[in-house]
């Protein structure tokens, strides 16, 4: 059973973290650049609605779920230390609530606040926009990065397991 459980765990934040690289990819690669292209006051705009849609869309359970189960990984991986892919367990772990869950809580969300709060059309606003910009997709580049490094190392952990 306690083996059920940890596959099942690998495989769902596996998958979880592909899902989320490519979402903070896409954001990263064209979204933001696309968004950056328009006017401040409709690049404003437009990020503010897609700020308030994501919270009410499937992304959100993906995004606690994962890591929620990337954090048990951690935990479960410690407790087998001397088991096959234990270790790919913890760093995968770490490395997706720390590059993608914290940063995002501590960094992203505190800057999407930011932007919330300034009127698209103030003079004020392009400063706060040409900064959003550049330090949003920044730290937007490290969820990408331990997205997918978080799935690359849960598919390090289930093939150890599978070759024990």
């Amino acid at each position: 059973m306690r083996q059920v459980l940890t596959n099942g765990l690998l495989w769902f934040s596996a998958l979880g973290c592909g899902l989320m690289a490519g979402i903070y990819f896409a954001f990263s690669t064209f979204i933001m650049t696309a968004l950056g292209r328009l006017d401040q006051a409709a690049g404003i705009a437009a990020m503010n609605a897609i700020n308030v849609d994501i919270v009410r869309s499937l992304f959100m359970p993906l995004f606690l779920g994962t890591t929620v189960a990337g954090a048990a990984l951690v935990v479960l991986g410690a407790l087998r230390f001397s088991e096959p892919g234990a270790v790919s367990m913890i760093a995968g772990g770490g490395l997706y609530v720390i590059g993608m869950f914290v940063v995002t809580v501590a960094l992203n969300v505190p800057l999407n606040d930011a932007l919330a709060a300034v009127q698209p059309s103030s003079p004020e606003a392009g400063a706060v926009w040409a900064a959003y910009l550049k330090d949003w997709v920044f730290w937007n580049h490290v969820r990408t990065i331990a997205s997918i490094g978080g799935c690359a190392l849960f598919i390090v952990a289930l093939a150890a397991q599978s070759v024990s």
